[in-house]
């Protein structure tokens, strides 16, 4: 048992205790240095009999090597690779570099690492033990994290000791959320035990109390200092400085241990500490290009900092980082220069070329374009962090200015996509200063303008967009109109200098459109480009009605792309015109066009583990269901979405979760929602969706004139998708506060889109708010077109809305029979639906006929949460675990606990009973 960690050591032990049972176990252990996080790692080996053990451990120099961390921890796994679906084992192999491939998604990788380490342990419990966490390179950190968040009912335990993580590249909340254990200094009887370890002769009590007080409950330091003092300072006399802090105290302690070492000893270690995979025949060859002798090594271990072995090993992971520290820059690059040299060019092109850039004092162009090779490679593996650190650090090697300017550029993109949007904006800056040709100086705009899109709605990104692709044009025509459609997408973002959307259309439609391509799979493609861009240009020019036909057909050419099996699928550029398509769809009202885009994006996010687009496409389906009156389903699927961006630890996206609580009749959640929406960087929709949600929620709680407000700003705004899905919710309230002459304008933009439509969908909106602007026959038969046209198509929620507004005018008409027969409609399905601020409403309407209505009685599976109801309902459908595991990135033993939990809920023992309960 350590010395004063009683409470720590318990914690780590039922940890490991917890996946011996198949209980998965994360355990975060931070701390300051020395405070004993690798001792405690050390515990919790010790306590794991029978477990297979990995470990890993960040090192400061790997930070700049995509995968380096997590390749440490996987190595010895790699055999099981065959089980992992194929995308996962092409994912992990080129993110090694075991095989060549496109650059992987890093969320695949993730999941493949998820796959391999469950699959290692359902043969036998596994604890992983990672040290130094603050240094592992950023893509191993997040995928480890995300493997930390994802296990749940595993043979599995993760212990990750943490020091600062702003030290290094992954960023504090890259293992945010995850179970942590802060460690404090011991208290007072514990240090006085621990230093009596450390000091075996007799010593002053004053001296110990100084020692005490100095070391402040560290056990490093406790153990340390004494090691460090001179035998006669022990006996009386010993003092240290006080302004030193722990981390500087410890690092004198190691200091004065290593000062009296020989200076080729001191070179040796530096060696040591320079090179990180701790391979001693590396070491050794490095050391004999600098003429040291083997024997050099002996003082370094008989004092205790390191062991040579099979691996070189320091006695503490701080000891490397001092040593490489505390020399002289001369050393540090004489050290380098020996390590390139020792490298294996060939099997190590990218550790060699960082060796030899570190060894540079000044430019050298040969090391610049060999950083800027392996700033390929680790692109190609998928690591756009790594690929960045080799840019950047390609361009301070760099001596001609326009290459400088070219690499700066090509660092700043790198760095955009890895998320360092700051980053990317000093060096776009350096690349802005140089001398660029005319393409690349747009394309530095370019990306001025997306990291303004991504990060900002204060700038002017219309106006940005609008430059950068005029600016484009004669250079590149084909980029030019992707940025022109770019622009058209985001125009609802504030803009503070006056563009306009009539602007930026009229002079896309100046750029003449390329030539079709040679290729039937490149021309396909290009066109849903082409015909998006037309038929956004001409909404902005001639309005609505007159992009419908262009709109369409792109729609249809997206579709066509779906069904065509020279096709491939799955990549970035088909996510986002899959985005683009639904949206579309839905300003068109084409629920067939946008339930088979929505279903079409989330099985090929699913298929190729694309974490990233998987949570946005999850919530354009789940919109969906909505719609068509699932809102439980809509919820397993929101829920699905929350899960992956907290798991990922993306920038959340517009969600469904207001709109479905909206419908709900939940103001609370509403409020709360809406305002951290309208406090985040406009992103596609948000603000649209908020001022959606807001109408929608009040026009189902009766508050007409909040629901007014809310729709009015976003109509006027002619906001792509929901300016036009808001105009019913704008007409039935301005109808309810009595402003028909509102009501009677939105009516007239609704009927004419509807009409440019064509649509069930879009005809029955216009139906029923022509019925609610309406009196007498004209009215009625308004409402019954409504009925039918919502019963030809996939939209139940507004069905229902139809039965519920129709049975309303049936009362007011003092028709009470027939107004009963809609409302009791309305009612069954608007409760079985769960949308419950409708169905109150129409429940005190039908209170007014004379009739009651009680709330929806409680159902078994109500007591399901959204999670387990989504995996209930794929059990349902007769998948296996396996297979419902394959669909949710779970593990089949995780998906059992989960079946096992869902059983005991609802009172049932098979899955057989389960196929035959209803599920909402």
């Amino acid at each position: 048992m350590l010395v004063g960690r009683d409470t720590e050591c318990r914690a780590v032990e039922e940890l490991v205790a917890g996946a011996r049972a198949g209980r998965s176990g994360v355990l975060v252990v931070c701390g300051e240095i020395g405070i004993g996080k690798t001792a405690l790692l050390e515990h919790a080996r010790g306590v794991a009999s029978g477990f297979r053990v990995e470990r890993a451990a960040g090192v400061e120099s790997e930070t700049e090597l995509a995968f380096a961390s997590l390749h440490q921890l996987c190595a010895p796994l790699l055999d099981r690779l065959g089980a992992l679906p194929r995308p996962q084992q092409a994912a992990l192999g080129v993110a090694f570099g075991l095989c060549d491939g496109h650059p992987p998604d890093p969320f695949l990788v993730a999941l493949a690492t998820l796959g391999l380490l469950t699959r290692a342990a359902e043969e036998r419990p596994l604890l992983c033990l990672v040290d130094d966490a603050q240094w592992l390179d950023a893509a191993s950190a997040q995928a480890l994290a995300f493997v930390a968040r994802r296990v749940e009912a595993e043979r599995l335990g993760l212990v990750f000791a943490l020091r600062d993580p702003d030290l290094g590249p992954c960023d504090a909340h890259t293992f945010a959320g995850l179970p942590k254990l802060d460690l404090a200094g011991l208290g007072e009887a514990d240090a006085r035990k621990l230093l009596a370890t450390a000091v075996r002769a007799p010593w002053d009590e004053r001296i110990c109390d100084r020692v005490i007080t100095e070391a402040g409950g560290n056990p490093l330091v406790l153990t340390q200092l004494p090691l460090s003092a001179e035998p006669a300072k022990l006996a009386g006399g010993f003092g240290l400085p006080n302004e030193l802090s722990v981390p500087r105290k410890i690092e004198e302690c190691f200091r004065r241990r290593s000062r009296d070492l020989p200076a080729e000893t001191r070179l040796l270690l530096l060696v040591a500490a320079a090179e990180p995979l701790g391979d001693t025949a590396l070491m050794w060859a490095a050391a004999e290009q600098l003429g040291i002798r083997a024997e050099a090594v002996a003082p370094a271990e008989t004092a205790g900092l390191v062991e040579v072995g099979t691996w070189v090993r320091f006695h503490h992971p701080l000891m490397r980082s001092l040593v490489y520290r505390a020399a002289a820059s001369s050393d540090r690059r004489r050290v380098h220069r020996a390590l390139a040299a020792a490298t294996d060019a060939r099997a190590e092109p990218d550790r060699h070329a960082w060796h030899r850039a570190q060894a540079t004092p000044g430019t050298d162009e040969t090391i610049a374009a060999d950083l800027e090779r392996s700033a390929d490679r680790a692109r190609a593996r998928g690591g756009l962090a790594a690929a960045a650190a080799f840019l950047e650090r390609a361009v301070v090697l760099t001596p001609e200015p326009g290459d400088r300017a070219r690499r700066a550029l090509c660092a700043a993109y790198a760095k955009h996509q890895a998320g360092a949007s700051d980053a990317a904006l000093e060096l776009l800056a350096l690349a802005k200063a140089g001398p660029l040709p005319a393409a690349e100086r747009a394309r530095v705009k370019l990306l001025g303008a997306q990291i303004a899109y991504h990060t900002t709605g204060d700038d002017d990104v219309l106006g940005m967009l609008l430059d950068v692709a005029t600016e484009l044009a004669p250079l590149d025509a084909p980029l030019a109109r992707e940025t022109f459609l770019h622009a058209l997408e985001s125009f609802h973002l504030p803009s503070s200098s006056g563009h306009g959307v009539l602007e930026v259309a009229e002079a896309a439609q100046a750029v003449p459109a390329p030539a079709p391509a040679p290729s039937a799979l490149t021309s396909t493609s290009t066109r849903v480009v082409e015909l998006f861009l037309d038929g956004l240009a001409a909404r902005a020019t001639h309005g609505y009605e007159a992009s419908v036909p262009v709109l369409q057909r792109a729609l249809a050419s997206l579709g066509r792309r779906g069904h065509d099996p020279r096709q491939p699928e799955g990549n970035h550029a088909d996510a986002r015109w899959l985005l683009l398509g639904c949206r579309v769809a839905m300003a068109l009202w084409d629920d067939e066009a946008l339930h088979t885009l929505a279903v079409r994006r989330v099985r090929l996010a699913r298929q190729a583990g694309a974490l990233a687009d998987l949570p946005s496409a999850l919530n354009c389906l789940a919109s969906v269901f909505l719609f068509t009156g699932e809102l439980a389903r809509a919820a397993e699927l929101g829920a699905e979405a929350t899960a992956y961006t907290r798991e990922t630890g993306s920038a959340p996206l517009p969600s469904v979760d207001i709109l479905l609580a909206a419908w709900r009749g939940q103001r609370a959640a509403v409020d709360a929602l809406h305002a951290v929406i309208v406090q985040e960087p406009p992103r596609q929709g948000g603000v649209g969706l908020a001022q959606h949600s807001l109408a929608v929620l009040h026009n189902g709680l009766g508050n007409y004139d909040v629901a007014l407000a809310a729709a009015v700003p976003l109509c006027e705004s002619d906001e792509l998708t929901h300016s036009s899905m808001v105009l019913p919710e704008l007409i039935e309230a301005a109808v309810r506060c009595d402003q028909p002459d509102r009501a009677t304008t939105a009516l007239r933009l609704l009927s004419s889109r509807a009409r440019a439509s064509g649509t069930q969908w879009a005809l029955g909106l216009a139906a029923v708010s022509h019925a609610l602007t309406s009196t007498g026959p004209a009215a009625e038969a308004s409402y019954r077109e409504a009925i039918e046209r919502f019963g030809r198509c996939r939209m139940v929620a507004h069905l229902a809305r139809a039965h519920l507004v129709y049975g309303e005018w049936l009362r007011r008409e003092r028709r009470r029979q027939d107004a009963r027969e809609q409302l009791r409609t309305a009612h069954r399905m608007l409760s079985d639906m769960g949308a419950e601020g409708f169905a109150a409403r129409a429940a005190r309407e039908l209170r007014a006929t004379g009739e009651q209505r009680h709330r929806r009685a409680a159902r078994p599976a109500d007591a399901l949460t959204a999670h387990e109801l989504h995996i209930a309902r794929l059990v349902a459908t007769g998948a296996t675990s396996k297979e419902v595991g394959t669909q949710l990135f779970l593990s089949p033993r995780t998906i059992d606990a989960h079946v096992r939990n869902i059983f005991r809920k609802l009172h049932i023992t098979s899955r057989r009973q389960l196929r035959n309960l209803p599920l909402p």
